[in-house]
């Protein structure tokens, strides 16, 4: 049966490609097999590597992760169209995307070294974020409808990890500082109260940022914020809400000063917020601590579901340990991916 699958799949990737590709791609199965041959042929994901993601796709509730509902997303640009608005073909775009020296430094393509610009260069990052969500690749849709336990594995599947919320902030503010968690404070409160304690603390802490996102000032129309939201979803629900997302890269100058695109915009992203040490994806823990949603998403421009800025720290929105099986997940919320360096 497995084999029967694994064929079965392999002529459907054999058709898509023969008939122009995600355009014609109409069913999520077929376009989840195209995104895993791009994941193999453009970021070189090993045959290992590329069978532990789609196990964990397998595995993914009622089927749904992957770029949208195709049934009622409606995508503001093809990746063609994109490119020819960017200059070129969709190679030539992804290709201008590749930052040798970040490669070297980070081990791969279509990463960022992240570092403290005031003291550091990036030879002196020990930790890279992806240029663009999951699946990191420019010109592809990103991931969505994926839960945050799923993100955290698909991460790990490739040899990375899901970042911290420290992490996240500093690649949207364009400085990587130290991790500010005051564990001391919340240590021996219930779950809420120290979400709570550790959020409002912090953002006190960074109040003078208030209002700055990886652009700097907001600017509508420089990042992938002028998409629209169905007149069907009502709720967030798989069979009314299309996620309505522009290919990854569509806006070269939604980046910010470390070079991280879109962090602002298409897709919102999971990120771990720890609670105590030994929650901390940057140490090394594999349990970690509790979701966060980061950043905006694809309709940021005409309507602003809540508050965002760089080193803003989000409620326990949906909140839940990160690896639990029933983490929040929904038509506008994906994720991004982190490597330590070695």
């Amino acid at each position: 049966m497995a084999i029967q699958t694994t064929l079965k799949a392999a002529c459907a990737v054999i058709a898509l490609v023969l008939s122009g590709g995600a355009a014609d791609a109409q069913s999520l199965a077929e376009r989840n097999e195209l995104l895993f041959q791009q994941l193999q042929e453009i970021r070189g994901l090993s045959n290992s590597e590329i069978n532990r993601v789609r196990e964990i796709f397998a595995g993914s509730p009622n089927g749904w992760m992957g770029q949208g509902n195709p049934a009622v997303t409606q995508h503001p640009l093809t990746p063609e169209e994109a490119a020819a608005r960017l200059g070129g073909t969709v190679e030539q775009v992804q290709a201008s995307y590749r930052n040798r020296e970040y490669e070297r430094i980070c081990g791969g393509p279509y990463m960022v070294p992240l570092y403290d610009p005031e003291t550091q260069t990036p030879r002196d990052a020990t930790v890279c974020a992806d240029m663009f969500e999951y699946p990191n690749i420019p010109m592809v849709y990103p991931v969505v409808w994926v839960r945050a336990n799923e993100a955290a594995q698909l991460c790990a599947a490739e040899g990375g990890r899901i970042g911290d919320a420290h992490e996240w902030e500093g690649a949207a503010a364009g400085q990587l500082l130290p991790p500010d968690y005051p564990f001391d404070m919340i240590r021996g409160m219930g779950l809420s109260a120290a979400v709570n304690t550790m959020r409002n603390w912090h953002n006190n802490h960074y109040a003078s940022t208030s209002g700055t996102y990886s652009i700097g000032a907001w600017q509508s129309g420089v990042c992938a914020t002028g998409s629209f939201k169905n007149a069907s979803c009502n709720g967030g629900s798989f069979q009314g809400c299309g996620s309505n997302t522009y290919p990854a890269g569509s806006f070269p100058s939604c980046q910010s000063p470390l070079g991280v695109y879109d962090i602002d915009g298409n897709a919102a992203e999971h990120m771990n917020l720890p609670l105590a040490e030994d929650q901390m994806a940057s140490a090394g823990s594999t349990t970690l601590g509790v979701t966060e949603m980061k950043g905006s998403w694809f309709i940021w421009d005409t309507i602003r579901a809540h508050e965002h800025w760089a080193r803003w720290r989000a409620p326990f929105w949906h909140g839940t340990r990160v690896m639990s099986e029933g983490s929040h997940r929904n038509y506008h919320l994906g994720f991004r991916c982190f490597r330590d360096v070695r």
